[in-house]
């Protein structure tokens, strides 16, 4: 009987990823997509999406905690605490930009306050602020930059690289990205100071 119930809750988590994925998609192309549009999309029953998420709104709730859990886990796995400060910024934006590309509606709303979702940004917020102080440490990042401008900045670059990654396929574009990215930050635009 145990076997069973595993059996059940394992269907039931695949049929809510695939209804997830399936509403990042039509999402993503039109943001006013009824829940029809996605439970066509996901191949299921509209019955069934309600049944998993009795609103839109719970819905796009639950694909932001989906992605922000994604998000988390990409910027974990770089190990941005522990890892060389170069080594880590690379990594992170790589993964952060994997995450951003694949699920660009999802990334882009804010999370409820108060939600898992706001925990883990925050938390993502903290992994940041402590990279950049330990880049700046290593000697990357100079002595007197403000490193809350600095993130800033960084998280508009990895928008602007997410943005340009959605048109790309190939498999070696987003470490592409994330190096530019990264070269950006570090070292600007400019080809030095003017005399």
């Amino acid at each position: 009987m145990e076997t069973k119930g595993r059996a059940m809750r394992a269907d039931t988590e695949r049929t809510v990823r695939t209804i997830l994925e399936a509403a990042e998609r039509v999402l993503a192309a039109d943001p006013a997509a009824t829940m029809e549009q996605i439970a066509a999309a996901a191949g299921v029953a509209r019955t069934t999406v309600h049944r998993r998420f009795a609103t839109r709104e719970a819905l796009v709730e639950a694909l932001v905690a989906w992605a922000t859990e994604r998000f988390h886990q990409a910027v974990e796995a770089a190990r941005p605490l522990t890892s060389p400060p170069l080594v880590a910024l690379h990594q992170v934006t790589a993964n952060v930009l994997q995450v951003k590309i694949g699920w660009s509606f999802a990334m882009s709303g804010p999370a409820a306050s108060g939600s898992e979702a706001a925990y883990e940004h925050a938390d993502i917020l903290a992994q940041c602020d402590e990279l950049f102080r330990r880049a700046r440490e290593a000697g990357l990042v100079a002595a007197g930059t403000d490193l809350v401008w600095a993130r800033r900045v960084y998280y508009a670059l990895i928008h602007e690289a997410a943005e340009e990654g959605r048109d790309l396929v190939d498999a070696g574009a987003v470490d592409r990205l994330a190096a530019r990215v990264v070269d950006t930050l570090l070292h600007g635009v400019g080809g030095g100071r003017p005399r």
